[in-house]
């Protein structure tokens, strides 16, 4: 089985954050690797990652980082590949927010989609709405998770129904 996404960590401090990705794919039933690699550590193995994984059948890659967090931005720079960025909260961080602004403020020519602070589960989703644009099983298994997200939010007003508050109207 050959993998489809690649997560990308910095370092496995933060793998609290993207394993939320890894079990989003586990349970929509997408294959991913998922490795730390270093820009500022390793960066040769981040340049020979970039520029190998779309022959490896890549389609997609989530890179998380926290702190001056030039990963994401990195690989986007050596790869064809769509690239998706999980600013993360590191012990060293300012409250997220150097974090943030480095992968949100790519210049032109490499671009990187962002998510939320930790939002790792929100990457692996829009990672897979890429992916179930040319795969007919994706797609399915991605309408019955929004789906299902509906009906949630549906049962949750109903569970609100019964709870009881002495100067509730309705």
């Amino acid at each position: 089985m050959q993998p489809n996404v690649s997560i990308i960590m910095g370092s496995t401090s933060d793998m609290p954050v993207m394993e939320q990705a890894a079990k989003f794919f586990d349970e929509m039933e997408i294959p991913f690797e998922i490795n730390a690699l270093s820009a500022h550590r390793t960066p040769e193995r981040v340049m020979e990652f970039t520029e190998k994984a779309h022959e490896r059948g890549i389609k997609v890659i989530i890179a998380g980082a926290g702190g001056a967090a030039h990963l994401p931005g990195v690989i986007a720079a050596g790869t064809i590949l769509p690239v998706i960025g999980v600013p993360v909260r590191s012990s060293l961080s300012i409250d997220g927010w150097d974090s943030i602004l480095s992968i949100l403020q790519m210049p032109a020519g490499i671009p990187v989609a962002t998510v939320a602070l930790d939002g790792a589960k929100n990457a692996a989703i829009l990672a897979t709405q890429i992916l179930a644009q040319s795969d007919e099983n994706i797609k399915s298994r991605l309408l019955q998770f929004k789906k299902d997200l509906k009906q949630k939010v549906i049962k949750a007003n109903e569970d609100l129904k019964s709870a009881k508050f002495r100067f509730r109207v309705q």
